[in-house]
């Protein structure tokens, strides 16, 4: 049933050869991996605009300069980002950048920081996706958790599915959402210039007495939040056919072009119609409203942004499975996010995802403006570590016109490095949790890097010397009557060697003399040792019996315990059995260094 289910959801298996046939063209690729960057148009200019209206109403007019900022940073990073997936087509991103050129615990700081901002990309999506559903419909307010994690649900299905066939998904309302953002742009841009917008807004250069640096940095460093996602092309670069770095380039130039205009045209909008943010509806909501009044195109574009900023998930979706493969692969995650699961993709990082993202909107209750500052920091930090390492890199290496490109990631380290520290100055009761949970992550890695290498020292042999120890081998069977499970057992005992003794934990004398009539009767060629147990333990005996053996064999024998054990035919039937079976074999497993074997019989009803 369960095999049914997941056939059903995910789809056949794939074979390995397959692979190639899950490699991402430009036109899928930039629905992929641009979702998350293009949907930030929904809610960069209301960053901005969320904090400029604490001056007051006349202080709108700074999100025009603001936004051009924001642009020019948004060009630094395309044209430094296309630098370094030439410069490493291998992917990886910041994590590959930094952990070559500025050392192991930078590059972990930077990889750690992206996973983290990837969990954050998909609660925060889910959670802007939800404000713009009950903007439209209010009444689904209450709701909004619920709504967030049912589409974080329904996204980890589909990339289980595969790359190809979640890019096939998406790519869609993707391409509707940018067309429909242009047809308002163009729409709104049109009503303007004919005088159909009335709006009173101030002037630009209006006089506000009360917007300080400080503010204007701050509303600067909240528009950056548009800038998320940017990276995620680089990082994933073996996702796209061959040749693989120049179509990610060309993805990437695409995706800076179309994310400047739509942001540009949005930030125009709202200060042209005198849009202020508002709690129950979003400023893209209000612009379209203004536009095409609240009717047909309205809710159109309201429900396909709602769908994109779902979809931007899938970013990370992408990206996080990639690079926590890269991170295993180097023995800093648990190896099981490095297996290719049913469909080819790597199935235990987008479960990881997947769930880690839900507790977080559960934990924040979909508050998307309590994540968006968090979120930011989480990707500034690898944008930063990413350019310094690309200048080391250029100075190493100094290619031809190794100049140019230095100067380049040296612009763009320096603005980078600058919002991250204006985000951390001017937000810092919102991102101080950072500077508490990327610590931890950092133990974690070097915690599991650690045991990965202590372990391999312990496994690794030297074949000049270290050869195999051929002993005899004794075998104990605990049983627990005369059954066809501890016939089993026996059988199999015997047919590995002639030294073979059954063990009874007795509780009481009248069930002991029943157990030694009956195995005398059977006389099974085993003898049978009967413990005696005053408090009840079955364990405590058995082991000492088994640390007797031990020390009298030890030197000649290999000592197996091989445990019989019933199965049964469904599962709730087996809550109806003591399960002492599993508790020996766990104990012993933990404690002794012998070998535990357990001998299953199947039952058929």
């Amino acid at each position: 049933m369960v095999s049914k289910v997941k056939r059903l959801l995910i789809g056949r298996p794939m074979k390995s050869n397959e692979l190639d046939h899950e490699k991402l063209s430009k036109v899928k690729a930039l629905a992929v991996l641009s979702s998350d960057a293009l949907s930030s148009v929904a809610y960069g200019t209301e960053q901005i605009l969320i904090v400029l209206v604490a001056a007051g109403f006349t202080a709108i007019w700074y999100s025009l300069p603001i936004a051009l900022a924001v642009l020019g940073l948004l060009a630094i990073l395309i044209l430094s980002y296309r630098q370094t997936i030439f410069a490493y087509p291998q992917g990886g991103g910041a994590y590959i950048v930094a952990k070559s050129n500025l050392g192991v615990p930078t590059g972990l700081l930077a990889g750690g920081s992206l996973l983290v901002d990837y969990i954050l990309t998909v609660a925060v999506s889910a959670s802007a996706g939800t404000d713009a559903i009950t903007s439209a419909f209010p009444s689904l307010h209450n709701h909004s958790v619920f709504i967030a994690v049912a589409v974080i649900l329904l996204l980890t299905i589909v990339n289980l599915r595969g790359v190809t066939e979640s890019a096939s998904f998406i790519a869609i309302p993707v391409y509707l959402f940018v067309v429909s953002i242009f047809v308002l742009i163009i729409a709104g841009v049109f009503k303007y210039a004919t005088g159909g917008a009335h709006a009173n807004v101030p002037e630009i250069g209006s006089a506000v007495s009360n917007v300080s640096l400080f503010l204007l940095l701050k509303a600067f460093s909240s528009g950056c939040s548009a800038l998320t996602g940017v990276e995620a092309v680089s990082n994933a670069i073996p996702n796209f056919k061959a040749p693989a770095e120049k179509n990610a380039a060309k993805t990437l130039m695409m995706m800076g072009l179309i994310l400047g205009i739509m942001f540009t045209g949005i930030t125009l909008l709202a200060y042209w119609y005198g849009i202020t943010p508002d709690e129950k509806a979003t400023v893209v909501s209000q612009i379209a409203e203004s536009t095409f009044g609240r009717g047909g195109l309205y809710f159109f574009i309201q429900g396909i942004t709602a769908v994109i900023l779902f979809l931007a998930a899938n970013t990370a979706y992408s990206a996080f499975p990639l690079l926590a493969f890269m991170f295993a692969k180097d023995k800093y995650l648990p190896h099981a996010f490095m297996v290719r699961g049913d469909r080819l993709g790597f199935s235990n990082g987008i479960i990881f995802l997947g769930v880690l993202s839900a507790l977080l909107v559960t934990a924040f209750h979909g508050n998307t403006e309590s994540l968006i500052p968090l979120y930011a920091v989480g990707v500034f930090i690898p944008f930063t570590l990413s350019q310094l390492g690309m200048m080391v890199h250029w100075y190493k290496t100094k290619p031809k016109g190794w100049q140019n490109k230095f100067a380049v990631n040296t612009v763009g380290m320096l603005t980078t490095l600058t919002i991250t520290l204006i985000f951390i100055i001017t937000k810092f009761s919102s991102v101080w949790m950072a500077f508490i949970f990327l610590p931890i992550v950092m133990f974690v890695f070097h915690r599991i890097h650690h045991h990965y290498l202590n372990t391999a020292d312990q496994l690794r042999i030297c074949p000049a010397t270290d050869k195999p120890c051929i002993k005899g081998s004794t075998v104990v069977v605990p049983v627990a009557g005369v059954t066809r499970a501890v016939l089993h057992s026996i059988s199999y005992a015997k047919s590995l060697t002639d030294n073979v003794v059954a063990v009874y934990v007795g509780f009481d004398e009248e069930e002991i003399n029943k157990m030694e009539q009956k195995w005398e009767e059977w006389n099974p060629g085993v003898r049978l040792i009967v413990l005696r147990s005053r408090y009840r333990s079955i364990l405590r005996p058995l082991v000492k019996f088994i640390d007797t053996v031990e020390w009298k064999t030890a030197s000649t024998d290999h000592i197996t315990v091989l445990i019989p054990q019933f199965i049964t035919k469904h599962w709730w039937q087996a809550v109806l059995h003591n399960q002492t079976s599993l508790f020996i074999r766990s104990y012993l497993m933990n404690q002794k260094d012998i070998v535990v074997a357990t001998v299953p019989y199947h039952l058929h009803k």
